[in-house]
């Protein structure tokens, strides 16, 4: 009999230390989740505060000596571009397509990786270097890229008996990392379905949510609880809607799918003289790009200048008046950054050219009195046009200026522009994505 209890005892004692040994690593695996998803937050606020200051100072500049763009863009985006394929080869574009084909990639040697922590280091100090100089870049998308490679750099730190796949930290880590950068939670969410997986596990929703809710909790306290654009008065009658919607969709949809159009071909197929000189000299395209840049900022007053978002705001607050071409500015000067291969997003700067297009519907639609409602309706119509991602955009735009009185709107325009913008271009980021998955797939032996 008491050699039964002894038994019984050592076999309790092993299945408690069992049990204690599998707790053990679950909160491990926890812990390694949350201080990724802090970190992803953390690095979202830094990128921020970094750009911020950057074009601070260089619209300081360009208004103190007008000519200093002219000097200074060329130069910057030239270096900044060696610096990024010398460094930081992954780094260059948007970030989003990159995430996007690493969640795809063979498992073979000879892939050359999307995802670092030495690319967090390029795409956040290199990034902020090319808005800081003057090119029309955002710095949302390649947030998505810094919290995927962080979260990817923390996988192999996960205990193996949790079983959670690298791609779903990808998501969570890309997820949180556009809900840190504008502030907006559900957008996180929304992004990650949308774009990111087209499709969520029950599993992983939890591990998303969870991401999202810790890196805007970091971006919450270190900048603030305002919503991205701060609250926005927006007025207008269902007659007046109705009519925005539908002229808005038309416009914004066909803008925008022409500029995607145009990204895609510059990422992917783009032929001729000037695609073989960005080939061959990169550093000496980069330059080129700046110096149009620069010019097109000097003949506008700085207004093509950075990602857009002061003279969004403005135009939102009603404080500022800007000319008509506001909007075809910054369509050319947010195609000439992207051409350039320097680091950047394209988020922001869609955003502006929405409001700079909304800003000239105005008068014609009769809304130049109280033109909030369409400032908001042409945000979220070409944000989706561009991304083909109504859902995202339509929450990113609602949660940014804190629309929810036109939600409704914000739905309808956001699904018809991206409707229209399907007859002018395939989705970009996707396709941008297979075209990096097949270039950088080493050949079969």
């Amino acid at each position: 009999m008491a050699r039964l209890r002894h038994v019984w005892l050592r076999l309790s004692s092993l299945i408690l230390r069992r049990r204690h040994y599998a707790y053990l690593k679950v909160w491990a695996g926890r812990l390694v989740l949350w201080g990724g998803a802090v970190g992803v937050g953390l690095l979202a606020v830094g990128f921020a505060r970094l750009s911020d200051h950057a074009v601070h100072f260089f619209r300081d500049g360009a208004k103190a000596w007008w000519w200093l763009p002219l000097v200074v863009t060329p130069l910057a985006g030239a270096g900044c571009v060696w610096i990024t394929r010398r460094w930081f080869a992954g780094a260059e574009g948007s970030g989003i397509p990159q995430t996007i084909a690493e969640m795809s990639r063979p498992e073979s040697p000879g892939w050359r990786p999307l995802l670092s922590l030495r690319i967090v280091v390029g795409k956040v100090l290199v990034g902020a270097a090319a808005v800081g100089s003057g090119f029309s870049l955002g710095r949302e998308g390649p947030t998505v890229q810094v919290g995927a490679s962080l979260m990817n750099a923390l996988h192999r730190w996960l205990p193996g008996g949790l079983h959670i796949p690298r791609t779903h930290m990808l998501v969570a880590g890309g997820a949180a990392g556009i809900a840190a950068a504008f502030n907006t939670p559900l957008a996180g969410i929304a992004f990650a379905i949308e774009e990111l997986t087209r499709s969520v596990e029950a599993r992983m929703s939890g591990l998303i949510i969870t991401a999202i809710v810790l890196a805007g909790i970091v971006s919450q306290t270190l900048l603030g609880k305002a919503s991205y654009f701060g609250q926005i008065a927006i007025a207008g009658s269902d007659r007046d809607m109705a009519l925005a919607v539908a002229v808005t969709a038309l416009v914004c949809g066909v803008a925008g799918g022409l500029f995607s159009r145009m990204l895609i071909i510059a990422s992917t197929s783009w032929r001729g003289s000037l695609a073989d000189l960005r080939r061959r000299r990169p550093v000496l395209f980069a330059a080129l790009c700046g110096l149009l840049v620069a010019a097109l900022g000097v003949v506008s007053g700085g207004l093509s200048f950075g990602s857009g978002y002061t003279e969004t705001r403005h135009l939102l607050e009603g404080t500022a008046q800007l000319d008509w071409h506001y909007a075809p500015l910054r369509f050319i000067a947010t195609l000439i950054a992207y051409l350039s291969g320097l680091p950047g997003g394209i988020f922001a700067p869609s955003l502006a050219i929405g409001a700079g297009i909304g800003h000239d519907l105005a008068p014609l639609l009769g809304q130049q009195a109280h033109p909030g409602m369409l400032l908001v309706l042409c945000m979220a119509g070409f944000l989706a046009a561009v991304t083909q991602a109504p859902i995202t955009a339509f929450i990113i735009v609602m949660e940014m200026v804190d629309g929810y009185s036109v939600i409704i709107g914000l739905m309808a325009v956001s699904l018809l522009s991206a409707g229209v913008s399907r007859l002018f271009s395939p989705p970009l980021y996707h396709t941008v994505a297979r075209h990096l998955l097949a270039r950088n797939t080493p050949p079969p032996c």
